[in-house]
């Protein structure tokens, strides 16, 4: 195997750490340049594609199957192994509290059956393919997701603004630490099934052990309070994205966790981040005005020591 990587969606929060994590585990990184690439001839020669291509909502059903099918071909032509950041969507507003490999996949929203049946494609077609999956994303730089976008905006001023019922188990996952597992399984490509699926344990935490915890790490008192969709909703008739965000709404009001051994079975001296080390790297420095948020740089694994490629946050204090 010559370890060559080809990420699509390179700019994006999972691909921009994918450059980090697979170049740090020695692969050789391409990315795809929506302006001058074609996908058969980017993808010649990689052992692996990394689908980190994520149309806005509003786009999926447009998009999604176009791109699975351009992907999947090129997989068949050029032999390499795709591998997609999964989501927790695929179960559905019914789905139980505890999800794992073996949790059937039962969403009839519309949303989480475009994700159903793209996997479904790509297990149908028979193409070497790797499902990671992870609840909600903790990121090193701000990338407009909910932790950064709304839950911690205000973290600077001492408030917490949580979407759902704060009382309530969530899913969460260090980014670094997925895409770092993610190279981690690309290691052992010949020893994968055809179609695999792994689920990511992350964190478990309702909303207020997570302001608990974002307040030891900022070294102040973080006030929690439940943000309100009534805006989403008034804004229904004449912003599209209203409603697939009031369609995913139940993810923050329906109690889960990941739980999984597959994982620590294929990968078990992988050694994942503290909660405590990935808040205080997700954080702003001057997250606290009295004084830095400790910052863990250096005591953390190396994808997030300085390197050269534009990812990671290589500010320390």
């Amino acid at each position: 195997m010559t370890k060559t990587v080809l990420i699509l969606g390179a700019s994006g929060r999972f691909g921009r750490n994918a450059q980090c994590s697979f170049s740090w585990a020695g692969w050789d990184v391409r990315t795809y340049d929506r302006a001058t690439d074609t996908l058969p001839d980017a993808a010649w020669g990689a052992d692996l594609i990394i689908n980190a291509w994520n149309p806005a909502y509003t786009d999926w059903a447009r998009d999604v199957p176009k791109l699975t099918a351009q992907i999947i071909e090129t997989s068949r032509d050029t032999g390499a192994t795709v591998l997609i950041p999964g989501n927790i969507y695929n179960y559905g507003p019914e789905m139980p509290d505890i999800l794992s490999e073996g949790t059937p996949h039962r969403a009839t929203n519309p949303l989480g059956r475009i994700r159903i049946e793209m996997e479904q494609a790509y297990r149908d077609a028979g193409v070497r393919t790797i499902i990671l999956r992870a609840g909600d994303f903790i990121d090193i730089d701000a990338s407009g997701n909910w932790f950064d976008k709304i839950i911690t905006a205000k973290a600077a001023k001492g408030r917490i603004s949580y979407p759902g019922n704060p009382d309530l188990p969530h899913a969460w996952a260090f980014l670094p630490d997925v895409t770092d597992m993610a190279a981690a399984l690309a290691e052992q490509l010949d020893q994968l099934d055809t179609f695999s699926e792994f689920c990511v344990p992350g964190f478990t935490l309702t909303g207020r052990e997570l302001t608990d915890a974002i307040s030891k790490v900022t070294r102040r008192e973080q006030h929690l309070s439940q943000m309100s969709w009534l805006p989403i909703m008034l804004a229904r008739p004449f912003w599209s994205l209203a409603a697939p965000l009031l369609e995913m709404r139940y993810l923050w009001d329906t109690p889960h966790q990941i739980m999984s051994n597959a994982l620590q079975q294929r990968l078990p001296e992988f050694q994942p981040t503290s909660l405590e080390d990935a808040l205080a790297a997700s954080l702003p420095a001057d997250v606290n005005p009295d004084g830095f948020v400790r910052r863990p740089v250096s005591a953390l694994p190396r994808r997030l020591v300085p390197f050269n490629c534009s990812c990671g946050n290589t500010q320390t204090s």
